[in-house]
């Protein structure tokens, strides 16, 4: 029987980053889930404030060159790697000197996002997909962190739907309490549109606010797994009105196998 490949996009990874609830998960789940029997890869963006010498990032030339076009505009698509040594896995960086050379995450030292914010996750969930299909590797479950990973989702039912290397991907979207204050800039909802994306389809990215970007994930998710104990409670009624299978916060001692138990339940449902 083939192993079950589980593909990781999160947005803070430690020790990249420093550590909090989601970059903790982000490093440990996909080492537990490989040491569980499954395959894993893992992604994250290349922010400005990643320290490439400390944490020996490099790029990887075959992987490199492509350019994704956001807006009319050409944005080289560069991808890095680092190896975490003591857990044998390695982590794929998605990297663009426009997006993600800034020495800062998501927002400036005022903490307001960056502008380019729109472009900077729809770069980031492209570059991923586009990079798995040159990696040729198949994964059966996708599983995103964070609201940066927030239209992955979309993109995987609307636009790759047909594409073999996700036509059969479970999509599972972990929801954390770390939520942006306003919004980002509204013409996401225009600049998402690609191949089968229609505007009726990204109705909720017109006011891109936090908890906005966080129901179109589960919109548009297999599976919604509460990744901290407390979840704004608008998003909670959301997610619990759209019928889609949930996985209330787990503690550290049991999530791992809590999460590979709900892979198996979504691999099961036709």
């Amino acid at each position: 029987m083939e192993r079950v490949k589980v593909l990781y996009i999160s947005q803070e990874i430690t020790p990249y980053l420093p550590e909090s609830e989601m970059s903790v998960i982000g490093r440990y789940l996909p080492q537990g889930i490989q040491e569980r029997g499954r395959e894993i890869r893992t992604f994250m963006p290349r922010f400005g404030c990643i320290n490439e010498r400390r944490n020996q990032l490099h790029e990887v030339i075959r992987l490199s060159g492509m350019n994704l076009i956001i807006n009319d505009t050409d944005h080289p698509l560069i991808i890095k790697v680092a190896s975490i040594q003591s857990a044998r896995m390695q982590i794929y960086f998605i990297d663009n000197e426009d997006f993600f050379h800034r020495k800062a995450t998501v927002a400036d030292e005022n903490g307001n996002l960056f502008p380019d914010t729109d472009e900077r996750i729809i770069f980031f969930a492209r570059g991923v997909l586009e990079t798995v299909k040159k990696l040729r590797w198949t994964p059966d479950i996708v599983h995103c962190h964070g609201w940066f990973c927030s239209i992955v989702p979309i993109y995987l039912k609307k636009a790759y739907h047909e594409d073999p290397f996700f036509a059969h991907s479970k999509v599972v979207f972990s929801i954390y309490n770390n939520s942006f204050e306003g919004t980002i800039n509204p013409q996401l909802a225009e600049k998402v549109l690609f191949e089968e994306i229609e505007p009726e389809d990204v109705t909720l990215l017109r006011e891109p606010t936090y908890n906005n970007l966080t129901k179109f994930a589960v919109q548009y998710s297999d599976g919604i797994i509460f990744g901290s104990q407390q979840i704004n409670p608008e998003i909670e009624e959301f997610v619990k009105n759209s019928g889609k299978p949930v996985l209330p916060y787990q503690t550290l001692e049991t999530y791992i196998d809590e999460y590979s138990k709900f892979y198996d339940q979504l691999l099961e449902k036709k």
